[in-house]
């Protein structure tokens, strides 16, 4: 069975975005940049792997893509990007949006439901779940690995990584990335029998 990975940016205080979705707060560095083009290409969404130099890069991890509808409706959609990752199969959680590309399905029935069907697909590629919190919260009993880059940034208020719900969820630290600048990627797999 495949795994479903949260990778996800994150700033000090917990949040992976801003009140009104904002991302470009998060501070970087051309070595962690290089290591996030090179250690995971797929994330990349498509409108801009070619200005990083990938656009005909295969896919290295993924073949599938999990958004909140808040995700999706991002900086790409703002910019009139209906299909943020054409190179990944795509879906949307949402059950007031409607299907605005056909290249990314929408889903408004139970998301541990859809989740649990992609992970008994056969495929070696894992599937990334981009985002958002809610949707996090959800599906986090389904969640088998996290790949937190933590951002040395505190936002002071945003979207939770994993909405709003008390729920502890027990992970293993399995490995730690620092780089210049203050970027930390941490590695989390989810605790056996938890």
């Amino acid at each position: 069975m495949r795994n479903l990975v949260y990778y996800v940016a994150l700033s000090i205080d917990g949040f992976i975005a801003g009140p009104n979705d904002e991302v470009d707060f998060y501070p970087t560095s051309p070595e962690y940049m290089e290591w996030m083009i090179t250690e995971f290409p797929d994330t990349v969404p498509s409108h801009l792997r070619s200005a990083v130099g990938i656009e005909e890069a295969p896919n290295r991890c993924f073949d599938t893509v999990l958004m909140g509808r808040r995700t999706y409706e991002g900086p790409a959609r703002k910019e009139g990007v209906t299909n943020p990752y054409r190179h990944l199969r795509q879906y949307v959680f949402s059950r007031t949006m409607e299907q605005l590309d056909p290249a990314v399905e929408t889903v408004t029935t139970d998301p541990v439901a859809k989740v649990r069907e992609l992970k008994r697909e056969d495929s070696a590629a894992d599937i990334y779940l981009a985002g958002g919190g809610i949707l996090a919260g959800t599906l986090v009993d389904e969640i088998d690995r996290l790949v937190i880059k933590k951002y040395p940034v505190v936002a002071g208020a945003g979207v939770p990584a994993f909405g709003s719900t008390f729920r502890p969820t027990r992970f293993d630290l399995t490995d730690v990335k620092t780089f210049d600048g203050g970027n930390t990627v941490m590695y989390y797999d989810r605790t056996t029998g938890s």
